[in-house]
């Protein structure tokens, strides 16, 4: 089930593309979950076809129309499949004031991304990063997404235990062109706490169980960071990682 599966390149921020490469071919995965700023690293068009990559994912923090229709043409020309988001974030501004300031500003991106065949999606992300985002909650980030015309990259270490989980989920899946996935062991405070899947708290299996039965196609990435993966090390944990999600893929689709 690796087929499905790619691990964030933020896992292992700051190494350089020849290492990366060794991370994943290490790892099994084909899917490349790349950070926008990768897109201009020397040798990446050639890397991808010599190994068959394929990019799945681009992450953006929006600022500017500008720089994001700039981020999409880069991501079409590597072949991407979807470029997801961060909003900016809201100052002074409501929730709604900054809303609709976004969906204005993003809206050249949008037209941008159609052209290019590029998807366009807003994550979910925790009110911890309000300087540089809006959308802290999935029933927010769907909302957004459906004011904005984008699509929706859950992040499940963001929601998970949110009120009506389940049904927030159904109405996310049908615009979800990725779903994020790691852990979190409960009491654990040092951020950004993030755990392997299998060694906590947030039940993982039914969330995906429900994403397949609803017919999700497209991939799970693993984003795999905080003080656990270091200690563990990040390539040792994500190996762990893919090895829990793929028996939980396999014993779900069985």
């Amino acid at each position: 089930m690796r087929e499905r599966l790619s691990v964030h390149s933020v896992t292992f921020y700051g190494a350089p593309l020849p290492q990366l490469d060794d991370h994943w071919q290490a790892l099994g995965v084909t899917r490349l979950s790349l950070i926008d700023s990768q897109l201009s690293e020397d040798g990446l068009p050639e890397l991808i076809e010599r190994q068959g990559y394929s990019v799945d994912t681009v992450y953006h923090l929006f600022t500017t129309p500008e720089e994001l229709c700039r981020v999409i043409d880069a991501a079409a020309a590597v072949g991407t499949r979807v470029v997801y988001m961060l909003t900016g974030g809201r100052g002074a501004l409501t929730w709604d004031q900054a809303a609709e300031r976004f969906c204005s500003a993003v809206a050249p991106g949008v037209e941008q991304a159609a052209r290019a065949g590029v998807g366009l999606a807003v994550e979910n992300a925790s009110a911890l990063y309000a300087d540089i985002h809006i959308a802290h909650t999935l029933r927010d980030t769907v909302t957004l997404a459906e004011m904005a015309g984008l699509d929706v990259c859950i992040d499940l270490f963001h929601c998970w235990a949110e009120a009506g989980f389940p049904e927030l989920v159904e109405r996310a899946l049908p615009r979800t062109q990725q779903i994020q996935v790691s852990d979190y062991v409960l009491g654990d405070r040092a951020l950004p706490a993030r755990a392997v899947p299998g060694d906590g708290a947030i039940p993982i299996e039914p969330f995906l169980a429900q994403a397949l039965a609803a017919g999700y196609p497209h991939g799970f990435d693993l984003e795999l960071i905080g003080p656990r993966i270091q200690q563990e090390g990040p390539l040792a944990a994500a190996n762990r990682a893919c090895d829990a999600i793929s028996t939980m893929l396999d014993r779900l689709e069985s």
